[in-house]
């Protein structure tokens, strides 16, 4: 019997996506993990290893703020503008967007596309 393991080839694209982006004091690494009902990003130095910001549909902050979206997918959107708002109260302003060997498809583009209009550049 053949063994399926779904997230093999994610993991096998997300090391080859790693290997080329790198996340500096002035443009640091902003990733991206979606698990089967939540997204979360960050934001992350790679140069000095901190993360910088984080936030997930699980913060606090944001729990108002969706109460008025239905879909997962509206979720992530609003998600992504409420982590840009926050990334520029920080004094972040570009970053290189880490798709974490995700399809930059449905919620994972919602949550860049939301970060985009919230002001964040990639």
């Amino acid at each position: 019997m053949i063994k399926k393991e779904p997230n093999k080839r994610r993991l096998r694209i997300k090391q080859t996506i790693r290997k080329k982006i790198f996340g500096t004091t002035e443009r640091p690494r902003f990733s991206v993990y979606r698990s089967l009902n939540e997204i979360y990003g960050q934001i992350i130095d790679d140069t000095a290893g901190k993360t910088l910001l984080s936030l997930s549909t699980n913060s606090k902050e944001v729990k108002e703020e969706l109460a008025s979206a239905k879909s997962k997918l509206e979720k992530s959107a609003v998600v992504g503008k409420l982590f840009a708002k926050k990334a520029l109260d920080k004094k972040i302003t570009t970053v290189v967007f880490d798709r974490n060997g995700y399809l930059y498809h449905g919620r994972v583009k919602a949550f860049a596309d939301g970060a985009r209009e919230g002001g964040l550049k990639f």
